[in-house]
């Protein structure tokens, strides 16, 4: 037993709950502290520079924490939010569901594929919309269409499923990002919320997509999605996740990278002046100076 605790302690600092969703990639719930699974340090290793306000790398298998900064500062998280946004979709709505965009939308801030009051459109679609090119409309749409036009009862439920989370650090109070002292959470939080949103094929599927077309259920009305992720055109291989940035929370990222030998790391940086080079510099640190064996 204490060889264990003593192994988990030289890989780092904190494990990070698993949650009992499908498994994701090559992990798996069984494995959670099975010491041979866990990747371990190397030895006088030099930490990275990273000027990010906050910043954390996690094993994606089984959480442990690879790099720490600041991760329980509370910061505003832009359009990352969208993620909770989506978790409670995919697991409230169908795909099939369609929609009627609210004429609302038209005083909806920020990013948007100008979605037209009125227009009828899968949430499917609007799922893809809110992920890859991070549409304010899409997200919106979406929380109207599931609190049957009480947006406030839909902030409650994100509320909730971060306690159901262990997002302690999170509050929500409104569901695109927009900037708002109440809306908030921390690099640890996201590390939670990120890996348990990973678990979903849909948001796995999403978001390593780097363009795609939808339309309205009646063709009409064609929307072409672009990603806000850089990091995707990278030298590393990024299987995801959410991109975000408002004048408040600054660049914000949080990204799924695999290595060359087939290990997974969750990357989290909040308040960046420049999130793809940190991203980049975390990950390429975490896979220099950890082994998995």
């Amino acid at each position: 037993m204490l060889t264990t605790l003593l192994s988990l302690f030289t890989a780092g600092s904190l494990l990070i709950p698993n949650f009992s969703d499908p498994p994701i990639n090559n992990w798996q719930s069984s494995s959670l502290l099975e010491v041979s699974s866990l990747p371990k340090v190397k030895e006088n290793n030099i930490g990275p520079v990273i000027k990010a306000k906050s910043a954390i790398a996690v094993d994606l298998k089984t959480g442990l924490a690879l790099y720490e900064k600041n991760i329980h500062d509370q910061r505003s998280i832009a359009s990352i939010t969208k993620l909770m946004t989506v978790v409670i979709i995919l697991e409230e709505n169908k795909m099939d569901d369609v929609v009627t965009v609210p004429q609302k939308i038209t005083t909806v801030q920020g990013t948007k594929i100008w979605l037209a009051p009125g227009e009828k459109i899968t949430v499917e679609n609007l799922l893809y919309a809110a992920l890859i090119p991070s549409a304010n409309d899409a997200a919106y749409t979406l929380a109207n269409y599931n609190s049957n036009g009480n947006i406030d009862e839909f902030i409650k439920k994100m509320n909730q499923k971060a306690l159901e989370l262990g997002l302690y650090d999170t509050h929500f109070t409104n569901p695109i990002g927009l900037d708002d002292e109440g809306n908030y959470s921390s690099a640890y939080d996201l590390t939670l919320l990120g890996r348990y949103a990973y678990s979903k094929a849909f948001v796995r599927q999403a978001t390593v997509l780097k363009d795609r077309e939808i339309s309205s259920t009646n063709g009409r009305l064609v929307h072409k999605l672009k990603t806000t992720n850089d990091l995707l055109n990278s030298y590393l291989k990024v299987l995801g996740l959410k991109t975000g940035t408002t004048d408040q929370a600054g660049e914000c990222l949080i990204a799924v990278i695999e290595n060359d030998k087939g290990r997974d790391i969750l990357t989290v940086t909040l308040g960046s002046p420049d999130r793809y080079k940190e991203t980049k510099i975390l990950a390429d640190w975490v896979f220099r100076s950890y082994n998995w064996y």
